[in-house]
């Protein structure tokens, strides 16, 4: 009997080792989402950056409670221009895909993604000309915001500026 546990918790560990010894000099290091035409990538991260930028000349600091009667609508307006913005570039990477196989694949799937979020942002902007002021909510993707897995796309494909505004999380 101690035999057979032996051999057991032996060839337990054995496996775990060579797990462990796969995982850190044999196993592929890079990314599932990275994709090959890195120009593509390069020229989005110029792209996103000029949204963010005309993002950044939307702020309004303002608080919302303190402005009267058509803060909401005024609030609605800013995020209207600010989606504005992103929806923009979205449509431009449609209509110019990376020249890979993979890159069209998944940066085609990334957008889709993105629609989802303007969507969500597009919606929450009507509620608050309907007068409903309630906290921005995205559309959960397993769980997670969708956000989140627009933003793992854009930082493993070093496109940090093509992640989505944390405008509207506050």
């Amino acid at each position: 009997m101690k035999f057979v546990l032996r051999t057991i918790v032996a060839t337990a560990i054995a496996l775990i080792i060579a797990m462990w010894v796969y995982a850190l000099f044999f196993a592929s290091k890079e990314s599932v989402n990275k994709f090959g035409d890195r120009s593509w990538a390069s020229r989005a991260q110029e792209r996103c950056l000029v949204a963010r930028e005309q993002r950044k000349s939307l702020s309004d600091y303002r608080i919302v409670d303190s402005l009267g009667q058509d803060a909401l609508v005024e609030r609605a307006a800013l995020i209207d221009r600010a989606t504005d913005t992103i929806e923009s570039f979205v449509k431009e990477f449609r209509d110019r895909l990376p020249t890979d196989a993979k890159g069209r694949e998944l940066v085609g799937l990334w957008l889709n993604d993105y629609e989802i979020y303007i969507a969500d942002r597009r919606e929450f902007s009507d509620n608050l000309r309907a007068g409903v002021n309630e906290q921005f909510a995205e559309t959960p993707i397993e769980g997670l915001p969708i956000s989140e897995k627009i933003a793992t796309f854009a930082a493993d494909n070093e496109m940090s500026f093509c992640k989505p505004p944390i405008d509207l999380s506050i």
